[in-house]
């Protein structure tokens, strides 16, 4: 152990610690040639060296000063950004839609009553057919009105009989008078007897008319076109004009009204944009409207907005709006369940940030992550006004421009630096 190089420092960056070599043991036979070392009182098995075992310690020592150099040296680089799929917002021309519950109302609704008293003798039409305007339904006994029309046209005969006799005695009393035959006072009675006789005939003119038309009441008629439901009452019923006895229903189905509910706080929010500019007018003349039945299907044909209510139902807090559409077919049928999509106007600017990058806080309030120009990542609180298919529509917290986060949300966070690419699919 005379040659270690005892007390040296090995060349590099690290110092390598020297080792020093122990005494030796007297007690070990170390003679040449001697292939085993044994100490020289034992004749066997003896523990390791002092001097060993100090140089192994020492070996370690060695090693872990070596390894700890060789990992201040080698560090590792800096992770590189992590990439994110971004979508562009820009302005876009926007017709702006409102869809609204409502059912479906018929454009007339008649109810045949009964006018005349009677017996119903006939049903002339089919139910649940369409009927024509002036079409006969029904047919209530004619006989005592048919009776009460003759007594009238003798009546009124009768009376203009009186009114000639009448005439021709005022005549002659005119006459006489002039001649001092008659006294004035007779002449006085023939001209109030011809007036009489003629209020008689007018009197008679009007309860023949009376008549007639009673007896007319006794063919019931539809007053509209449309199509008629079930009978309310069969052959054989007595039906009165004093209780207006219903008999059927006839309902105007071409076209078709449809009325809506839309909350007062949105029309008084849509009114505002429209004097602020945010939006215009979709066209001239009434708002378009589409329908959606229940079924989940749009009906073919637009319809008109025709009005909107002038007051606010105090019980819901919201405004009737009723269109008007076209049904040839008689598709919609009184009372259908339906959506409206109305076109409310025009926005020029509209932004519109994809839903999948839209989040919400615990507070519900929506949120976006959105890549600055320095490549790192802000949240950006949001203000939506309505879906517009697969987005939001945005009215404040976003610019145009800006690069709004859609693809690896879940890896970053606000401040990190990110590598922004196009999201795939992105327009």
């Amino acid at each position: 152990m005379e040659g270690s190089g005892k007390g040296q420092i090995p060349s590099g960056d690290c110092p390598r610690p020297a080792i020093a070599s122990p005494d030796p043991d007297p007690s070990i036979d170390g003679t040449a040639g001697s292939r085993y070392a044994f100490p020289l009182s034992m004749t066997y098995l003896a523990p390791a060296p002092r001097w060993r075992q100090v140089e192994i310690l020492a070996l370690l020592a060695l090693l872990s000063s070596l390894a700890a150099c060789g990992s201040r040296s080698a560090a590792p680089p800096p992770p590189a950004p992590v990439e994110v799929g971004v979508v562009v917002v820009t302005p876009t021309l926007l017709t702006l839609t409102r869809e609204l519950p409502g059912r479906t109302s018929p454009y007339r609704v008649a109810e045949v009553r009964a006018r005349v008293n009677g017996v119903v003798l006939k049903r002339l039409f089919v139910e649940g057919t369409d009927v024509k305007e002036g079409q006969k339904l029904f047919l209530i006994d004619p006989a005592p009105y048919q009776a009460t029309l003759d007594g009238a046209v003798a009546a009124r005969s009768r009376a203009e009989a009186t009114l000639g006799n009448a005439r021709l005695q005022a005549t002659r009393a005119t006459d006489l008078i002039r001649n001092g035959v008659v006294s004035q006072q007779d002449h006085d009675n023939a001209q109030a007897a011809q007036k009489t006789a003629e209020a008689d005939l007018a009197s008679a003119k009007a309860a023949e008319e009376t008549a007639r038309i009673n007896l007319g009441y006794t063919a019931v008629i539809s007053p509209v076109s449309g199509r008629i439901g079930r009978a309310a009452v069969t052959e054989g019923a007595y039906v009165q004009s004093a209780q207006a006895t219903l008999l059927a229903t006839v309902q105007q189905v071409d076209p078709m009204y449809v009325d809506m509910t839309q909350s007062a706080d949105e029309v008084l929010r849509l009114r505002r944009d429209f004097e602020a500019g945010r939006i215009r007018g979709a066209g001239k003349g009434h708002a378009r409207v589409r329908l959606v039945t229940d079924d989940g299907k749009e009906y073919p044909l637009g319809g008109t907005l025709q009005f909107t209510d002038v007051s606010v139902d105090p019980g819901t807090g919201s405004v009737l709006l009723r269109a008007l559409f076209p049904n040839p077919t008689g598709v919609l049928l009184p009372g259908l369940f339906v959506r409206a999509r109305i076109e409310e106007g025009v926005n020029p600017q509209a932004l519109l940030v994809p839903q999948v990058g839209v989040t919400r806080d615990q507070k519900g309030t929506p949120f976006s992550l959105v890549v600055n120009s320095e490549k790192k990542v802000e949240r950006r609180s949001l203000v939506t006004d309505r879906t517009v298919g697969t987005s939001w529509l945005v009215t404040e917290g976003i610019r145009p421009g800006d690069q709004v986060i859609v693809e690896g949300l879940q890896k970053v966070r606000p401040g990190a630096t990110v590598n922004p690419v196009p999201a795939s699919g992105a327009k």
